[in-house]
């Protein structure tokens, strides 16, 4: 199995060995000291999240979804990985609705009842735009020119700030959204089969349960799942080793079958 080892130079390596050697203020201001030093929002054993700031594509939020470990491609990734790219996902909607602002607590009528007040609830709706995915080769944003260290983009809203070259990276010709990605490695490993890119597929019941396609093998039983990247949690009784399959190799679905 591959490890995956931090490279000398990477700036995302660098990133990652930064938080892991510093506490996060999720959302805190920087300080003038620390002004030139990535604002950590979230870290833990398989991510680490940081807001860009100097080259944000969206005035309304822009953040970046690092794998800790050296990964160079989604195309690095086995189907066992599905938990992973769904933690990528559920983080980028958690954290981009931080970012949001909250409407001011307005005061309670004494003539209204306890159950009408409601507590601070960000502006955004359920149809606000949370752009959360991947930039593939050969494509790649000009302003941080990272290919060879897997990381996802997350931001709000429209690409605003990018200006039309940089957009291009952002636009369909080259961006790989995370939920794109997870439907498609879903149709060709799990027995429930779910059509990408059809409305409301958010809502597939295959969509509650993380680990869905993320385990393959045959009808007689015998499983050729590969071995996962994530770093397994003890404290949740996860096993050291996260299958019994055989080797790490690429992803089970092809890349032209990835890309829709």
């Amino acid at each position: 199995m591959a490890t995956f080892a931090p490279k000398p130079g990477c700036p995302l390596c660098g990133i990652v060995s930064f938080a892991q050697q510093s506490p996060t203020t999720p959302l805190a201001s920087p300080s003038s000291s620390n002004a030139t030093k990535p604002q950590i929002l979230w870290k833990d054993d398989n991510f680490t999240v940081y807001q860009e700031k100097s080259y944000p594509v969206s005035s309304k939020g822009h953040i970046i979804i690092v794998f800790n470990l050296h990964v160079p491609s989604i195309y690095t990734l086995s189907s066992s990985d599905l938990p992973l790219l769904i933690q990528v996902q559920r983080l980028g909607q958690r954290l981009l609705g931080s970012l949001i602002p909250r409407t001011p607590t307005m005061p309670t009528s004494p003539l209204s009842s306890s159950t009408s007040s409601t507590p601070d609830m960000p502006l955004a709706t359920k149809n606000q735009a949370f752009n959360i995915g991947f930039i593939t080769s050969p494509f790649k944003d000009p302003k941080i020119p990272i290919t060879d260290h897997l990381h996802a983009h997350a931001y709000i809203g429209t690409p605003d700030l990018a200006g039309w070259w940089r957009a291009i990276s952002y636009s369909s010709v080259a961006w790989y959204a995370v939920d794109d990605l997870i439907a498609e490695i879903r149709e060709s490993t799990s027995n429930n089969r779910i059509k990408s890119g059809y409305e409301n597929r958010t809502q597939a019941p295959i969509d509650t349960v993380p680990d869905a396609g993320s385990r393959t093998g045959f009808p007689n039983g015998v499983e050729d799942t590969h071995s996962s990247i994530k770093v397994p949690d003890l404290e949740e009784g996860e096993a050291t080793s996260p299958s019994q399959g055989g080797s790490r190799a690429s992803l089970s679905t092809p890349q032209s079958a990835l890309r829709a």
